[in-house]
């Protein structure tokens, strides 16, 4: 890297930057919280995870400016492996997660990302809203009235105080007036604490306790792939939609090397796999995060705070969390796509509502973006197979017969060619 590089993505936005990064650094830790939650593990696994990606990705990702750490897309990929394989599995998941990734970035497998339709990331992206918020349903079903209105009065908050000033993030506003609710009144409710215990200092290297033989990677491979796939799908759509909000590229192949490299170090650190997050990325941005130091401030200043306001982290109601991941779901859905159903093309309508159902239903997002994919490649060839002319001309003498055919011809074609 030379001079000019360093200093444009570096050093060119300083102050911007380090303001961004405390911002995001500490809307990051309900959401790492919340989704190691919705993941079956403790608060911990997330927070070291998020911690780690984001100042890797800082150093090593394909995109200054871009935010990267645990999320909810990997997180719903996890339940079930946490749930039938234990804690460790995780880790060595992730590890292989990051081994996929790095050579899919060394093989510059990046730039097929110009090939998923814009139906299929909809798609992929309302699925994604859908499943968070489905994942908020067991804090909420059977529990207290109290719990209730605590979820309803942090969504008023979180929701009327950008009305009122966008100083401070409202989400944190959230936790620090629910949680001085509740340790005020004594309100018998949910607590992060309840959930598992709390990072007390710096992540220690680790190394996986699983076997290592077959029936190990026969377990883990199939959830790496899928990791590896949706965290990379996941990455691109974050770099991409930085591109579009600062004007400036991103090195596709490069942020797939970096979220490998970030994952292979978070599973040696007691960490979740991550990849980038497309709300904090745009939180960044939005408050003036242009460069790498905005990503590494953002990890900073998480760490600084788990490690320094954990027993108010631990008194902090579920509600409140709850209240914030239906923030998210609601802000990441695409509701557009809904009112332009109408308007777009069936085929492409179709594309994107089989990818939500498949994905729902499944809980795969490799799957669904293979099906989308697959669909779309269908409707495109049969589209492709209809415009296709044929001009004929007969030559002088009337013995010979000239065909002219403009068009593409392949065995969907040929019909309409004969």
């Amino acid at each position: 890297m030379n001079l000019s590089v360093l200093k444009r993505e570096w050093f060119a936005n300083v102050r911007a930057d380090i303001l961004a990064g405390a911002v995001v650094g500490l809307a990051l830790i309900p959401e790492a919280i919340a989704f190691s939650i919705i993941a079956g593990v403790d608060p911990k696994v997330g927070l070291y995870a998020s911690f780690i990606i984001a100042v890797m990705t800082a150093f090593l990702g394909g995109r200054p400016g871009s935010i990267s750490a645990a999320t909810g897309a990997m997180a719903l990929l996890m339940i079930d492996l946490v749930k039938d394989h234990g804690l460790e599995y995780l880790f060595a998941t992730t590890l292989l997660t990051g081994v996929i990734q790095v050579i899919f970035g060394f093989l510059k497998l990046g730039r097929q990302m110009k090939y998923v339709p814009r139906a299929v990331v909809l798609g992929y992206v309302n699925a994604l809203a859908v499943l968070i918020f489905l994942a908020q349903l067991p804090q909420l079903i059977g529990k207290s009235p109290m719990v209730y209105l605590l979820t309803a009065l942090s969504l008023v908050i979180i929701y009327g105080l950008p009305r009122l000033t966008t100083v401070v993030p409202s989400p944190l506003v959230t936790l620090a007036v629910m949680t001085v609710a509740a340790i005020a009144l004594n309100l018998d409710v949910p607590t992060v604490g309840d959930m598992g215990e709390l990072p007390t200092a710096l992540p220690f290297f680790r190394l996986p306790q699983v076997p290592l033989n077959w029936e190990t990677l026969q377990i883990i491979s199939p959830y790496a792939i899928t990791l590896a796939i949706v965290g990379l799908l996941a990455s691109f759509l974050t770099a991409s939609l930085v591109d579009e909000l600062t004007d400036t590229p991103s090195d596709k192949n490069q942020e797939a090397k970096g979220q490998g490299f970030a994952n292979i170090l978070t599973a040696f650190f007691g960490g979740m796999a991550g990849c980038g997050m497309i709300g904090q990325s745009v939180i960044n941005v939005q408050s003036g995060g242009r460069g790498r130091l905005s990503t590494l401030c953002a990890g900073i200043f998480l760490l600084i705070a788990i490690l320094g306001l954990q027993d108010w982290v631990q008194q902090m109601p579920m509600a409140a969390l709850v209240a914030i991941m239906i923030m998210v779901s609601v802000g990441t859905f695409r509701w557009s796509s809904l009112k332009n159903l109408s308007r777009l093309p069936r085929s492409e309508s179709m594309v994107m509502l089989a990818t939500m159902t498949v994905i729902i239903l499944t809980r795969n997002f490799a799957l669904g973006v293979a099906t989308g994919i697959v669909m779309s490649t269908v409707f495109f060839s049969n589209k492709i197979a209809q415009v296709v002319l044929v001009d004929k001309r007969v030559e002088a003498g009337g013995d010979r017969h000239v065909y002219t055919v403009r068009g593409q011809i392949f065995f969907v074609s040929k019909e309409e060619f004969f």
